[in-house]
């Protein structure tokens, strides 16, 4: 195991991720893909749910292709348990989740909270949670809340600012990290 660091990155993920090569992609995700470029072209998500005591551990992308029945798992693991309704997940939220675990280097799978939300569910967590956007990344697919044991929520938000690929919010009083393939921004505290 690498030696921790003060941010939760490891030196050896560290030097992994940043030994790894360019790849030819939109060039805000550049960076986010460019992490996970060390497992040898396998991306590989794992993730499990205290809501629905489900979990996913899967490799969704090989040699440059994602794996259309791999993703299809990961929509029907991040579905809206509320309503039961599952949408397509956007897969480049998945990458830089998975780029932002990778940075952490750990085993530890990532507790989802939140990830596809119907209209319905979204206003009534907008009527009883703050902070709840109206028109959330949820909703389209392109979001993820998640959570670790082994990690805080700053190091968290540290690897996946890292990322620069998207949104990024800390809500350390909820112990959790949003992360969605929008435009580049943060926010939180």
């Amino acid at each position: 195991m690498g030696t921790s660091s003060v941010t939760g990155f490891s030196r050896r993920g560290l030097l992994a991720a940043f030994a790894a090569t360019t790849v030819a992609a939109a060039p805000r995700y550049a960076n986010a893909f460019s992490f996970l470029r060390g497992a040898g072209d396998v991306r590989r998500i794992r993730m499990y749910s205290g809501r629905t005591g489900e979990n996913v551990d899967t490799i969704y992308w090989i040699e440059g292709q994602y794996i259309p029945e791999a993703l299809n798992e990961i929509n029907y693991f991040m579905r809206d348990w509320r309503q039961d309704e599952i949408k397509p997940i956007d897969p480049r939220t998945i990458d830089i989740a998975t780029a932002a675990h990778r940075l952490l280097d750990i085993d530890e799978p990532f507790m989802l909270l939140s990830g596809y939300r119907t209209k319905a569910t979204n206003a009534l967590l907008r009527e009883t949670t703050p902070g709840v956007a109206r028109k959330s990344m949820h909703i389209d697919g392109k979001a993820a809340d998640l959570r670790l044991r082994s990690r805080s929520v700053s190091q968290i938000y540290s690897a996946a600012m890292t990322c620069s690929a998207g949104g990024v919010g800390k809500y350390s009083h909820s112990n959790f990290v949003h992360m969605d393939c929008g435009p580049v921004r943060t926010w939180g505290g």
